[in-house]
C-alpha cells in the first residue's frame, strides 16, 4: 500500500509521457485526440476519481487505515476492458446474485408458509380467530424489526458470510418445531422466535452484495432478489398443493407437514451457504475452493471497479464493528430521514390485502387446493413487474418519479375494494380485482439501493440498511392491524384507510424528490464558492464523511 501511496504522490502524466506503459493521458488529451489513446476511453477517465492525485492519495491512506480487505489492490492506474468486466458480473451473478437469491427463497419460504397454513384448517384445529391471526403476525413483526439493527451489528462484526448461515439454520430448526404447535401461546412463542431469528437478514444480505456490485448494478439485482419472493410463491404454492393433500398421514394435519417439510429444505440452505458465502472478492479462495472464483486480474478488477463507483466502500474492514459513536451518527444523519418515513408509510396499503389473501379466498367459495393454485398468477406477473419496474428507474436513473407508480398502480384497485357491492358474491370478480393490485410493481429494490447510495460509507450503509428495514417492518404492523374482525367480509373502515395513506404516499415521494433536489442545490452554492485550491484542501484533509462532504451529491 505504501507503495501505492508513492506513486500517487509522485504521479505527473502529461501527453509527452501518454506512451509510457507506466503512465496515463490525462483526461484532456484522450479527449482532444482520441485516435493516438485507443486502449483509453473518456469515459473510463470521468468514472475513475482517483485519477486526482490528491483524491486517490487521501483514500490510499484511508484503506491502509481501515485495514480494508483489498487494500493491496487498490490501484488507481489500474486499466481493463469492458469485456474482461463483463465476464467478471457474469461470474459475480452466477456465485454471489443467484446464491443470495437462493437464501432469500429459504427466508420468504418460512415468512410465507403461514399464509399456506391458514388456507388449511390451521386456525381451527389451533381454535385460534383472525385477530389471532393478526396478532400473531404483529408478534412477528415487532420481534423482527427489534432484531434488525443488533443483527446488522453482529454481521458488521463477525462478517455476514458467518452470521447469514447461522441465522438460517436456526430459524430453520423453529419453522421445523411448528409441526409441534398445540395452541394460542406456542403459536405466538414461534412468531417471536422466527422475527427474533429472521431479523436483520435482508439488510445483512444487501451489505454482503454492496461489496461485489457497483451502485448502478446493485437495485437491478436487488430487483431480481425480491422477484424471488413471487418466484417462492410459486414454488411453495405446488409444494403446499401437494403437501396439503398429506392431511391425515400419521395423523398429522395437513399444515403439519408443510411446516415440516419447508423447513427442513431452507435447513439445507443454511448449510450449504457456510461453503457457498465468501467474505468478499479478494477471500474466495479457501480449503474446500482452493482455485477460488476469480484469476488474480479479475480480483483486481473486482476491488478498483467498486472502489472508483463508491471510494467509500474501503473505508472499513468487512469485519470492522461499528462503534457507538459511528452508530449515534449514523442514526443522526437526518439526509436519510426522508427514505426512512418512506418505508414507514407506502407499502402499508399492499400489507392487509396480501396477508388476507388466502383467507380471502376461502372465505368467497374457493376450496383449499384452489385457493393455493389461484396464488400462483400473482407471483407471476410480480416478477415482471418487480424487475421492469427497477430496470426502467436504471435506464431513466430516476428513483422517487418511478417508484412512486408502485402507489399509483395501487390506486384504482383500492376505490374497487373499497367501493365496489360485489365483492362477496362475485368471486372470480374480487379474485381479478386482488390480483391485479397484488401484481403491483414492488420499488423496495429501488429504495434499498437508493439508500445504500446516498449513505456513502460503510458504517452508514449498515445502519441505514437496518433502520429502513426497521421502517419496512413497522409498515408490516400498522398493515397487519387495518384488517379487524368487526369490519369483516367487506372491510370498508379498513380499505379507507388505505386510500388515504396510498395518497399520501405518492405525496411523500413527490416531497422526497423536491428535498433532495434543494439539499444539492445547497451543495453546489458550497462548492462552487471555494476556490480551485479550497477544494483540493477539502478533498484531502477534510474529516467530512458519507453523505456529509460536499463533493457528494444525492440521487432522487
Amino acid at each position: 500500500m505504501l507503495e501505492v501511496i508513492d506513486r500517487i504522490a509522485t504521479q505527473h502524466v502529461d501527453s509527452d509521457s501518454a506512451d509510457s506503459p507506466s503512465q496515463k493521458p490525462s483526461l484532456t488529451d484522450v479527449k482532444g485526440n482520441q485516435e493516438n489513446f485507443g486502449s483509453y476511453k473518456v469515459d473510463e477517465f470521468e468514472n475513475n476519481p482517483f485519477l486526482n492525485p490528491e483524491l486517490a492519495q487521501r483514500y490510499a491512506l484511508i484503506y491502509e487505515k481501515s485495514q480494508y480487505e483489498g487494500r493491496h489492490l487498490f490501484d488507481p492506474a489500474l486499466t481493463w476492458r469492458p469485456e474482461e468486466e463483463k465476464v467478471l458480473i457474469r461470474k459475480l451473478d452466477l456465485h454471489v446474485c443467484l446464491w443470495a437469491c437462493v437464501m432469500f427463497f429459504s427466508l420468504q419460504v418460512d415468512r410465507g408458509n403461514l399464509n399456506q397454513a391458514v388456507s388449511d384448517n390451521f386456525l381451527d384445529d389451533l381454535h385460534l380467530t383472525t385477530n389471532d391471526f393478526n396478532l400473531g403476525n404483529t408478534v412477528f413483526y415487532v420481534s423482527f424489526l427489534l432484531a434488525e439493527l443488533p443483527s446488522q451489528l453482529i454481521s458488521k462484526k463477525i462478517g455476514p458470510d458467518r452470521w447469514i448461515p447461522m441465522q438460517i439454520t436456526l430459524w430453520s430448526v423453529v419453522a421445523m418445531a411448528q409441526a409441534g404447535l398445540r395452541g394460542r401461546g406456542s403459536f405466538l412463542a414461534t412468531r417471536a422466535l422466527l422475527g427474533v431469528l429472521e431479523g436483520g437478514f435482508i439488510p445483512d444480505i444487501v451489505l454482503w452484495l454492496s461489496y461485489f456490485y457497483t451502485n448502478r448494478e446493485l437495485p437491478i439485482r436487488l430487483s431480481i432478489f425480491w422477484a424471488m419472493l413471487a418466484l417462492t410463491g410459486i414454488v411453495t404454492s405446488f409444494i403446499a398443493f401437494g403437501v396439503l393433500h398429506m392431511r391425515g398421514v400419521h395423523g398429522w394435519s395437513g399444515w403439519r407437514w408443510l411446516f415440516l417439510i419447508e423447513g427442513a429444505l431452507t435447513f439445507a440452505v443454511g448449510l450449504a451457504s457456510f461453503f457457498m458465502m465468501p467474505a468478499s472478492a479478494v477471500e474466495t479462495k479457501t480449503w474446500f475452493r482452493p482455485t477460488g472464483w476469480f484469476t488474480d486480474r479479475e480480483t483486481a478488477i473486482a476491488v478498483n471497479r467498486v472502489l472508483r463507483n463508491d471510494p467509500s466502500k474501503g473505508d472499513m474492514h468487512n469485519r470492522q464493528a461499528i462503534t457507538p459513536r459511528l452508530l449515534w451518527n449514523s442514526l443522526c444523519d437526518f439526509d436519510l430521514w426522508p427514505l426512512y418515513i418512506l418505508g414507514l408509510l407506502v407499502y402499508i396499503p399492499i400489507v392487509p390485502v396480501s396477508a388476507y389473501l388466502t383467507l380471502t379466498l376461502r372465505n368467497i367459495g374457493f376450496s383449499t387446493v384452489i385457493t393455493n393454485l389461484l396464488t400462483i398468477p400473482v407471483s407471476v406477473a410480480s416478477i415482471f413487474t418487480i424487475v421492469g419496474l427497477t430496470w426502467f428507474s436504471e435506464q431513466v436513473n430516476e428513483r422517487s418519479l418511478v417508484a412512486m407508480l408502485q402507489n399509483v398502480w395501487l390506486l384504482p384497485c383500492l376505490f374497487v375494494l373499497r367501493f365496489w357491492p360485489g365483492l362477496i358474491d362475485n368471486a372470480w370478480g374480487t379474485y381479478a380485482v386482488i390480483v391485479v393490485l397484488l401484481s403491483y410493481p414492488y420499488s423496495h429494490a429501488i429504495l434499498v439501493g437508493w439508500i445504500s447510495t446516498n449513505s456513502n460509507n460503510v458504517g452508514t450503509r449498515s445502519v441505514s440498511a437496518a433502520i429502513y428495514n426497521i421502517s419496512v417492518q413497522l409498515a408490516s404492523i400498522i398493515g397487519s392491524n387495518i384488517y379487524r374482525a368487526d369490519d369483516a367480509p367487506l372491510y370498508h373502515r379498513g380499505n379507507t384507510v388505505l386510500l388515504i395513506l396510498n395518497f399520501v404516499a405518492l405525496l411523500l415521494f413527490i416531497l422526497t424528490k423536491l428535498y433532495y433536489i434543494f439539499r444539492n442545490k445547497q451543495r453546489d452554492r458550497k462548492w462552487r464558492a471555494m476556490s480551485e485550491q479550497e477544494k483540493v484542501n477539502y478533498l484531502a484533509i477534510s474529516k467530512d464523511t458519507g453523505s456529509k462532504r460536499l463533493d457528494f451529491r444525492f440521487v432522487h
